[in-house]
């Protein structure tokens, strides 16, 4: 999946503290969300989950879209 466009995030872009965090969620609010991947213009070192950029969310930009995940059914 990396490559085809970049994929918006849910979590508002900023720099990361440092150290080591997994799956760091960043600030609570912001003007700018997180966009990961790369996209078919970028060259191959850009086409990889841990690529980040960010974008407002009223951009619409050629390159940028989203990911649909389908959760699974828990019966009660």
């Amino acid at each position: 999946m990396h490559g085809n466009v970049w994929e918006w995030c849910r979590d508002w872009f900023d720099s990361y503290l440092g150290g080591s965090v997994t799956d760091p969620t960043g600030p609570s609010s912001g003007t700018v969300r997180v966009s990961r991947g790369g996209c078919w213009g970028d060259g191959a070192g850009n086409c990889r989950s841990a690529r980040r950029g960010g974008y407002g969310p009223g951009d619409r930009i050629i390159d940028l879209g989203v990911r649909l995940a389908l959760a699974p059914q828990v019966s009660m």
